[in-house]
């Protein structure tokens, strides 16, 4: 599995603790910023990942910002992102199963680093459970087409 990552300042503590967990995992991550702890806007974060995963370079996206919900807004401009706000392991795990989400939010302000640990375990180890759910997914995307130009 290949995971990309991304993060404004006020995310950038926790995805250093989530790179290293998943490295400890044995599973591919690239970072593609911020580096620093310097004030910078997350929506330039939120287009690198959500490109990447668009595109398939990566199978799933990580976003970290303070609260997790501008850099999710931001992801989910792009069509075909589906960026879900998690702060809890139920709702990692459905946005999965249910919604299948490919970028997993999160905010460093709002959560431990413990449950960020697991949320991110549950968000990577559930798998789309397609059938009912697809059809759902299915106007997601006709959503995308009919506003997105």
């Amino acid at each position: 599995m290949k995971i990309a990552l991304g993060s404004d300042h006020g995310g950038l503590n926790l995805k250093k603790h989530i790179i290293l967990h998943l490295e400890s995992k044995n599973i591919e991550v690239t970072d593609l910023g911020t580096y620093t702890e310097d004030s910078c806007d997350y929506p330039d974060y939120a287009l690198k990942v959500a490109k990447v995963v668009v595109e398939e370079q990566f199978e799933l996206g990580i976003l970290i910002c303070g609260t997790g919900i501008g850099i999710g807004i931001a992801a989910n401009k792009v069509p075909g992102i589906r960026a879900a706000l998690c702060h809890d392991t139920f709702s990692a795990h459905a946005s999965r199963e249910h919604n299948n989400a490919n970028i997993l939010t999160l905010g460093e302000r709002v959560i431990g680093v413990g449950l960020a640990l697991d949320i991110v375990d549950a968000f990577i180890n559930a798998k789309f459970q397609g059938e009912r759910h697809q059809k759902r997914i299915n106007k997601i995307t006709e959503i995308e087409k009919k506003y997105s130009k």
